[in-house]
């Protein structure tokens, strides 16, 4: 009897098969296995004998052989999970990384005494809206605005919130501050491009398949960072904050533009893999 059209066969040969191209290669099988079955992860281990029909199988094949070309699981299957979120993607946007959460999971603590209060954030270069609908998901009595400069960017967005029944999060088309609301803000958050453009990681990995415009930026990867500082001063509420996320050896760059343009009590903190990641500052 032929069983390698059973689940568990499935998956070995394509753990096999993605094991020098990813350090998930196992979960990177599972994922896809889900998708095409429309099942969580505890069907597959549950029914690991349940051989898949025609159709299933050729759409397995299918997934698995764009997964050995690069193309990231979360562009496959068209979502990715963030903090509590299922956030739709698209190759119009970065993939939201587990690192950005550290600046959710700062945020929230930084402003633990404000939860409650009718206050105004803003979330600039938002792609898929992580950031901004991740905090407007807890901070339910703030209103957010969420800005990128790409349009197609801008529909993803606002169609994550609408995915995850957040309204209090308004999501428009900027470049950086130019079609910012003059109003004043108590929180600006960003996770703007932050590589450097001769960065050889670039043509590898994950990233090959990514907007070079989310990713990149002149000035060894520091000139969005040096805008968004220099003008944020404008839009914020006296003691309010700026939260940015950047490379993991650029801490000590951002912190000098930081108070370089007068910010106050300047901090960075960790990601998960120790490396400094968050960058903030008083105005």
């Amino acid at each position: 009897m032929d069983n390698s059209s059973q689940i568990k066969w499935l998956l070995h040969d394509a753990t096999c098969s993605f094991n020098k191209l990813s350090d998930t290669a196992k979960l990177d099988a599972e994922l896809l296995m889900c998708h095409v079955l429309d099942c969580n992860r505890t069907y597959l281990f549950t029914w690991p004998d349940k051989t898949l029909d025609e159709a299933q199988l050729a759409e397995f094949k299918q997934v698995c052989a764009k997964r050995a070309l690069g193309h990231p699981i979360a562009h496959i299957v068209g979502y990715r999970e963030f903090w509590s979120l299922n956030l739709k993607v698209s190759p119009a946007t970065l993939i939201p990384r587990p690192d950005t959460e550290t600046l959710v999971e700062q945020a929230l603590l930084l402003m633990q005494e404000h939860k409650d209060k009718p206050f105004l954030g803003l979330d600039l270069g938002t792609g898929t809206g992580a950031i901004a609908l991740s905090l407007a998901s807890e901070l339910k009595t703030w209103e957010w605005i969420a800005a990128d400069f790409v349009p197609e960017a801008v529909t993803l967005a606002q169609e994550n919130a609408k995915l995850n029944q957040i309204n209090n999060c308004k999501v428009i088309q900027s470049d950086w501050f130019e079609n910012i609301p003059n109003t004043k803000f108590n929180l600006i958050v960003s996770n703007p491009p932050y590589i450097d453009e001769a960065d050889s990681h670039l043509s590898q990995g994950d990233v090959r398949f990514e907007p070079l415009s989310a990713l990149t930026a002149g000035d060894s990867g520091l000139s969005d960072i040096k805008i968004i500082l220099s003008q944020a001063k404008q839009y914020l509420h006296d003691g309010g904050l700026v939260m940015i996320e950047h490379g993991n050896t650029q801490g000590k760059e951002v912190r000098a533009i930081f108070c370089q343009n007068g910010y106050s009590n300047v901090n960075t903190f960790k990601d998960l893999s120790a490396n400094e990641r968050i960058t903030v500052g008083y105005f």
